[in-house]
């Protein structure tokens, strides 16, 4: 069982003056801790889960960039972008281009995005549901072609590209991973069977019944389910000092049980980079062994 941390907030103590010196900490204490994935959301403005929408919010491949200099072995992605604030080509050259300055450790986690008011605020066209969708499964196209051999042109209802040239190339073969997130079980998960390589569910009652609706769509696509990389979105809290330590591991065994491989989430506390630490004593081994 691997774990992921995900930073969603940069409100901190410190203020912007000191934030890349506290976010490349942070950094470096994941990495030598042994988290397997450093993620960031794709957002402009904070969302509500988290705090105010005019708390600070870094954009997110920018960011990715700066982690990569500042680790070694994790992986790195959003959890999750979305398909409204990149053309498919920005997108994939964004990918390939954290690829190749990672050393091979970009993930390109996406979905169709929902967030009606940073769109708004900011002026990005927010279309229905339905156009989203199209454009989720028109971008995930997109950047497998230009991941593929050649430079041909690319033409769909939303696109029409006359060369994708993408050099360099990603250095991961035969491409960069992608990470479809969403539990939508009539789209979402069909396209995970159909163009991913691993999904990113809520852990919510629902998550086993979602599995088996993604275990459906590989069947009906003639995909191995066990290709597919599981993961569960899930806050990583250890409490303060450490007292619910028992009680996050507790919840990862569960969760290794209905086939998860990987559990992402923020941890309550950061930048304290104590509790990064006790992740790779006290919990990471343990999960290591599930």
């Amino acid at each position: 069982m691997k774990l992921g941390l995900q930073i969603p907030d940069f409100t901190w103590s410190g203020g912007a003056t000191s934030l890349g010196t506290d976010l490349a900490a942070v950094a470096r204490t994941a990495d030598e801790a042994g988290f397997e994935y450093l993620a960031v959301m794709d957002h402009f403005f904070q969302i509500g889960g988290v705090g105010p929408a005019d708390n600070d919010m870094l954009e997110a491949y920018t960011t990715l960039g700066y982690l990569a200099a500042h680790t070694e072995r994790a992986k790195l992605l959003t959890v999750i972008t979305g398909v409204l604030y990149r053309h498919p080509g920005l997108l994939a050259k964004a990918i390939t281009t954290l690829d190749v300055l990672s050393g091979g450790r970009a993930i390109l986690g996406i979905g169709a995005g929902w967030n009606e008011q940073e769109c708004r605020g900011l002026g990005f066209p927010f279309p229905p549901m339905k156009e989203r969708f199209e454009l989720l499964e028109e971008n995930l196209q997109y950047v497998l072609q230009m991941w593929g051999e050649g430079d041909g042109p690319f033409t769909s209802k939303h696109f029409d590209a006359e060369r994708l040239l993408n050099v360099p190339q990603a250095l991961q073969r035969p491409r960069p991973p992608i990470m479809v997130g969403g539990g939508g079980e009539t789209k979402t998960l069909r396209f995970v069977a159909k163009y991913g390589d691993a999904c990113n569910i809520f852990n919510t009652p629902e998550l086993e019944h979602k599995l088996n609706v993604l275990k459906q769509h590989c069947e009906n696509e003639g995909r191995d389910y066990n290709e597919i990389t599981k993961t569960a979105y899930h806050r990583l809290d250890i409490g303060p000092s450490g007292e619910k330590t028992a009680e996050l591991c507790r919840e990862l065994e569960r969760l290794h049980g209905l086939g998860v491989d990987a559990a992402i989430g923020s941890i309550p506390g950061v930048p304290d980079l104590r509790l990064i630490e006790k992740f790779g004593t006290d919990v990471i081994p343990v999960a290591a062994r599930l």
